[in-house]
């Protein structure tokens, strides 16, 4: 029993200790954030996208309405993005597209493709019943490495 109360006490201090150790700073990690300036984001508590070291995580972006307009207003905002942090599709490494239909977006897939140059990233696709936005058709995450 003894030997219990010690160890739980050792444990209970070393995650005491680490915790007042992230807290303080000692163990943050540098991100470089960016927003398009919308309320909502800061409502939802998200940023568009955040760089940490050489690698930007971008948070879905999405469109809504006929497939290949939403397409071309998601990508846009993808490449305004990428642009910020000095980017461009040829640094995309993977890239996740949620969609309520499957099928239109592999109609106007080629909307997608001209982004990329044919320098295609890693991509998985999915169809789900609805996304955060409601009118929304379709989002796109993203993963990109700088050199």
């Amino acid at each position: 029993m003894k030997k219990f109360v010690i160890s739980t006490l050792v444990l209970f201090s070393t995650v005491v200790f680490n915790g007042v150790n992230a807290q303080s700073g000692q163990n943050a990690i540098e991100k470089q954030k960016f927003h398009f300036g919308k309320a909502g984001e800061d409502g939802a508590g998200y940023a568009q996208a955040v760089r940490v070291g050489k690698t930007i995580y971008i948070s879905g972006t999405v469109g809504g309405g006929e497939a290949a307009s939403a397409l071309t207003n998601v990508y846009k905002g993808l490449q305004k993005t990428l642009a910020f942090y000095g980017a461009t599709f040829q640094n995309v490494v993977k890239e996740n597209l949620y969609t309520t239909n499957i099928e239109e977006m592999k109609k106007h897939n080629d909307v997608r493709k001209k982004y990329y140059n044919n320098d295609f990233p890693a991509a998985t696709w999915v169809q789900i019943q609805r996304l955060y936005e409601e009118t929304a058709l379709v989002e796109v995450e993203l993963v990109a490495m700088l050199p």
